[in-house]
């Protein structure tokens, strides 16, 4: 378990050394995240001694929106000022992210069945 919390660091420090490092806009967790997407992408999936540690880790990922509320709070009126292009935007993203699952879903059923891929 420590060595799988010790791979979690390492990738969002290494996340956070490239922001740093090439002055992007991105926070260091996300690129630390992009990063082991990919280390995971490519050793086929989480080993079975990191399992245990993703699954107890899972049920506790609420409380990492618990720091967005005072955030939303400081900025209350900015967001009340800005309404219009946030509910639009969220109304798109959500109707662009359920078609994209949907296709997702519907190819790799397909492929499962035999029927290959559109």
């Amino acid at each position: 378990m420590i060595a799988a919390f010790a791979l979690l660091l390492a990738f969002q420090l290494a996340g956070e050394t490239l922001r740093v490092a090439l002055h992007l806009p991105v926070p260091g967790p996300v690129l630390g995240m992009t990063l082991l997407l990919i280390y995971l992408v490519a050793r086929r999936g989480p080993d079975a001694a990191r399992r245990p540690t993703a699954g107890g880790l899972l049920p506790t990922l609420s409380l990492l929106g618990g720091p967005a509320g005072p955030g939303v709070m400081l900025h209350a009126s900015r967001l009340a000022d800005e309404a219009w292009p946030i509910a639009v935007a969220l109304v798109a993203s959500t109707v662009l992210g359920l078609a994209a699952t949907g296709l997702t879903l519907h190819v790799l059923t397909r492929r499962r069945a035999g029927g290959g891929a559109e």
